[in-house]
């Protein structure tokens, strides 16, 4: 389902639009969701980004333009996450605080991967398949494991640059 709150600029492809789950979200031109993808409230993905198939992406995430999601990667928006209060009483919105998470423009997530809460992936930045983020990651780092860690540099990283090639 697109919700109606779902603002989805011109050029937005979503290829099977009864099997996805868009709500409060924006989605910038040219982006292209896969099936059984949710994009909860608040949510922002920018231009020319792609989405694939059973990827959750909840409120508090920014994808910058150009962003790869492989397939079934999952976000997360809570770093203590509970379903009861310290009192026993069942959680509510108020409960909690989002915690921002931004990917860099022309990032790729391989599939699998799970990017924990208030995580910044870098410009240009590669997440093997299967890692699990819990710091932020430089801009052109390749990473993978778990946790994941520096495995090297992308490709298409400036020569000049002096980013450092660690997990901040």
């Amino acid at each position: 389902m697109i919700a109606q709150s779902a603002v989805l600029d011109e050029g937005v492809v979503v290829h099977h639009p009864d099997l996805v789950n868009l709500y409060g979200c924006r989605v910038g031109s040219g982006t292209r969701i896969g099936t059984f993808v949710e994009i909860q409230k608040n949510a922002v993905i920018g231009r020319n980004c792609k989405i694939s198939s059973h990827s959750f992406i909840c409120e508090g995430v920014t994808l910058e333009d150009g962003v790869f999601v492989g397939h079934g990667v999952m976000f997360t928006n809570d770093l203590f996450p509970r379903a009861v209060t310290a009192e026993g009483t069942l959680q509510t919105d108020s409960d909690w605080t989002v915690v921002p998470t931004l990917v860099g423009a022309r990032a790729s997530l391989g599939s699998n991967a799970t990017i924990l809460a208030g995580v910044t992936i870098g410009e240009g930045a590669i997440v093997g398949a299967g890692a699990v983020v819990t710091r932020d990651v430089a801009p052109f780092a390749v990473v993978a494991g778990v946790p994941a860690a520096v495995i090297g540099r992308a490709s298409d990283a400036p020569q000049t640059s002096s980013h450092q090639e660690t997990l901040q």
